[in-house]
């Protein structure tokens, strides 16, 4: 089956010259459309480069391809609509929301940006069933973010994000600064919303119990290569690089 994302030999610098970092090294990964793929591994390690290369925050060499296009040389129009297709999801849910505006109109001007919606009436509507397909009451879309749970902020944010109908989420440790029943609830709401909708989702996280759970691939990250990737349970049970073997015997219960 043709991959829904293809990365080739992909780096990301940061820096010039004495003080440049070698953040993401030699990277080759591909997703299927619909799949949820793990990237583990230590803070540091390249996990959020590779994120925000995939979703063109980062400059970078090699290729990244979604949907037999080349990510890199898109612009324009083009590179707006490839914006509107691969939606990021950041570990910060309140600093990824304006303070100053309610958490309903960020999500109307996101509509009006992308031309979503005939009318102010047509794109209330579309908020209010999104905020309903992630669990919130419609009616709090006139609350401002610090009105909000950390959990229920996240939440904001992924609806914020299915707003343009994404093929596919770049979540970058969407759970990480949530309480262990709040990450719960969140990743239950991943997967429905994959079941649902037939998104895709990079999920970056350092929790290898997370991924193992939600996963149905996984790569290990270290020093910004990538060092063994395959299907979560045989990389979980039956880890091959050394690498992969330490951070297992630091989880308990693994």
């Amino acid at each position: 089956m043709k991959p829904l994302l293809s990365i080739e030999e992909l780096d990301v610098f940061y820096g010039r010259k004495r003080d440049r970092v070698h953040a993401v090294r030699n990277v080759s990964l591909e997703i299927a459309a619909g799949e949820i793929f793990g990237l583990v591994g230590e803070s540091g390690c390249g996990k959020s480069s590779l994120g925000n290369a995939i979703v063109r925050l980062v400059d970078f060499s090699g290729r990244i391809v979604f949907d037999g296009t080349d990510v890199a040389e898109l612009k324009g129009r083009a590179l707006k609509a490839y914006r509107r297709r691969v939606q990021p999801i950041f570990q910060d849910p309140y600093g990824s929301l304006n303070p100053r505006m309610t958490v309903g109109n960020a999500m109307l001007d996101v509509l009006a940006v992308h031309r979503i919606g005939a009318n102010r009436a047509e794109r209330s509507a579309r908020v209010a069933a999104l905020f309903e397909s992630v669990e919130l009451n419609p009616a709090w879309t006139n609350r401002y973010p610090h009105e909000f749970s950390g959990g229920q902020r996240q939440r904001i944010c992924i609806a914020r994000a299915l707003a343009l109908d994404p093929e596919m989420v770049v979540a970058d440790e969407p759970v990480s600064a949530l309480d262990v029943s709040v990450q719960a609830e969140i990743l239950r709401l991943v997967e429905r919303l994959r079941d649902e909708r037939g998104i895709a989702f990079l999920f970056v996280s350092h929790d290898l119990a997370v991924v193992r759970n939600l996963c149905d691939r996984v790569a290990v990250m270290n020093a910004g290569e990538i060092v063994e990737t395959g299907a979560v349970e045989a990389v979980i049970d039956s880890p091959k690089h050394a690498y992969t073997k330490k951070l297992l015997a630091a989880v308990p219960g693994f």
